[in-house]
């Protein structure tokens, strides 16, 4: 967007998160490198670089959920200020990983509070150590165990922590009355996700934090997921829960198979296709096996 096209049109953006979807801002926002859209009257979500970020307006200020990196988190506070000059009032992290905190530096000075599980900030903290990026990082100041809560204007926000997944530190974040629920990678809908072990990450109970969260939500809930092969699929309902919980156990089942049958780690890591997966894609079919074959060989 050109500089006189912005301040010929920045009304339209001002005072109202409807807006974001106004025709007109639309077009004026087509040569931006990111996305936004409402997915509720009161929720939105931003993706361009790394994980979905999803965003809430409330009478106090926005709530942020992740960060995605330095110069997405940039392009998102812009275009939240665009909409309305309200405080950033909260931010919360889904777990450590760079591309859904590298970003929270920006909000460094803008943000009141910094939210995640306490294992994300142990993660986050040990990484940034580990590659001399302390420098780099804005660190959650509130943690919690499992769980937390919290009202932030007109709506009640809450955080559920069902034990490792994809890390050992992944919170899934709740709007209850939008009954909008940030998953962050816990789902990657239709991409073959990372499973990190280095930094706690259990499958089998991967597959137990899917089924719980089948069972805590309704049928009306929007969920948000941290990645998605089809950028337009990075929201979606319980179908898409149940898929991926599909993927996971065939995934434990053929490599438990294959170990059973004395197939060393090479070759289980050679195989291109897991018997009866068809809807997951991408390049990251060997870190599922891999992560398979150590956790059930550990």
């Amino acid at each position: 967007m050109n500089r006189r096209n912005f301040v010929h049109y920045s009304a339209l953006a001002v005072g109202s998160v409807s807006l974001i979807n106004h025709p007109l801002f639309a077009q004026l926002a087509a040569d931006d490198p990111y996305k936004m859209k409402m997915v509720r009257d009161t929720v939105g979500v931003f993706t361009e670089k790394g994980g979905t970020i999803a965003y809430l307006r409330t009478k106090e200020g926005w709530v942020v959920v992740d960060t995605e990196f330095p110069e997405q988190a940039q392009h998102l506070i812009g275009a939240l200020k665009k909409t309305s000059d309200i405080p950033i009032h909260l931010l919360i992290n889904t777990h450590h990983h760079g591309d859904h905190t590298g970003g929270n530096i920006a909000f460094k000075g803008l943000v009141e509070q910094v939210v995640a599980h306490e294992n994300s900030l142990k993660n986050q903290k040990a990484v940034a150590e580990k590659a001399k990026t302390e420098d780099k990082q804005l660190y959650p100041d509130t943690t919690f165990s499992q769980g937390w809560k919290k009202k932030v204007g007109g709506e009640s926000i809450r955080a559920y922590y069902y034990g490792p997944g994809h890390t050992d530190g992944d919170g899934l974040i709740h709007f209850e009355n939008a009954n909008v629920l940030h998953m962050g990678d816990l789902m990657s809908n239709r991409r073959y996700p990372f499973i990190d072990r280095s930094a706690g990450a259990s499958i089998k109970n991967w597959i137990t934090i899917l089924d719980k969260t089948l069972t805590t939500f309704d049928g009306k809930t929007l969920f948000v997921f941290g990645h998605a092969f089809d950028p337009e699929k990075v929201t979606g309902g319980k179908e898409d829960i149940k898929a991926f919980k599909d993927y996971l156990e065939k995934l434990l089942v053929f490599v438990g198979q294959e170990i059973k049958a004395g197939k060393s780690k090479e070759e289980v890591l050679k195989v291109t296709a897991i018997p009866g997966v068809t809807e997951w894609q991408g390049d990251g079919i060997v870190r599922s096996l891999q992560a398979a074959y150590e956790e059930l060989t550990a």
